[in-house]
């Protein structure tokens, strides 16, 4: 790796999905020179920003540290794997896994990421695309100490770097802060609905909430206009890591039964706005209170909302 002083690191970011092209453009915004790969290159290309690779493998030789930020265990498998995969031509790169995929992959990436000479480190971020943007995530570190701090001065540009732990570390503490973020959504939304119910103003209860959770905050045209994208974080993703929660909680007999109900709550959710961001949850619970929000195209096409009964 090039780690002589003075001298900048090469980054590559192989996933240009929302958070990963938010990591990548804060990485280029910082002035690291980087390589980027998605899997439908237009995305890549989309960025307009620093090199895209044709294939895992061709961005890993152009760099000294490859940032993974994929849907999904099989994806990661499938960048990692072959003969255009990223292993194929590793030679002592430092691997930065930030999806959310679970710890079980780790486990299975790290044998064959050792056999190039290279290093692995879990490295989840904890808060939405903005804040990656802004450059003020939490980034949750897992692996070696030395592995961390080989690829510290990279992601201590994403944030607030934070070693957790051996590898998994990270995995398994991201999934713990995505199932309190469930619990979060789905606890607004049904006070939110409920107060609207008991005459209070909305937008007094909402500013009330966000006094206690402040992360809120960015989420308020979802809660009080019906307003779910551009989306930060899908109800979809948010049930794919509730299901990875689980599966470790219940693999250590943890007894998390406002979890499950949570799970639940955003299946129920994601079964109809599966796409849209986890704000949503709130139209769940207008329906379940017999009125809900949605929006129609007013003058000049302007989104306006008005309240309607649900059957």
């Amino acid at each position: 790796m090039n780690t002589q002083a003075g001298m900048k690191l090469r980054v590559a970011v192989l996933g240009t999905g929302r958070m990963g092209s938010a990591i990548a453009r804060r990485l280029a915004d910082t002035g690291l020179p980087l390589v980027v790969w998605n899997r439908t290159r237009s995305r890549a290309e989309d960025l307009g920003v620093g090199i895209v690779a044709a294939t895992p493998a061709e961005a890993v030789e152009m760099v000294d540290v490859v940032i993974t930020s994929l849907t999904g265990a099989d994806a990661l498998r499938a960048a990692f794997g072959g003969p255009t995969g990223a292993l194929a031509r590793a030679r002592g790169q430092s691997f930065v896994e930030m999806s959310t995929a679970g710890p079980d992959v780790l486990a299975e990436l790290a044998p064959p990421v050792a056999k190039t000479g290279s290093t692995l480190v879990d490295a989840p971020v904890v808060g939405a695309p903005p804040n990656v943007l802004q450059g003020v995530e939490l980034v949750l570190a897992g692996g070696e100490r030395a592995d961390v701090d080989r690829v510290r001065p990279v992601l201590e540009r994403l944030g607030e770097v934070r070693h957790v732990g051996l590898l998994g570390s990270g995995a398994r503490l991201k999934l713990v802060a995505n199932s309190m973020m469930g619990a979060l959504v789905l606890i607004a939304a049904e006070l939110e609905t409920a107060a609207t119910g008991a005459g209070l103003d909305p937008g007094v209860t909402f500013d009330l909430l966000t006094r206690f959770v402040p992360s809120l905050a960015i989420r308020r045209p979802g809660y009080l206009d019906d307003r779910h994208e551009p989306t930060m974080f899908a109800l979809r993703d948010l049930r794919k890591d509730l299901d990875l929660a689980l599966s470790v909680f219940h693999r250590v007999d943890a007894h998390v039964p406002i979890t499950a109900l949570v799970r639940e709550w955003i299946d129920e959710a994601a079964a109809v706005d599966a796409d849209l961001d986890v704000s949503a949850v709130i139209r769940r619970y207008a329906q379940r209170n017999g009125s809900g929000v949605q929006p129609e195209r007013g003058n000049g096409g302007a989104r306006e909302a008005r309240a309607v009964v649900v059957p």
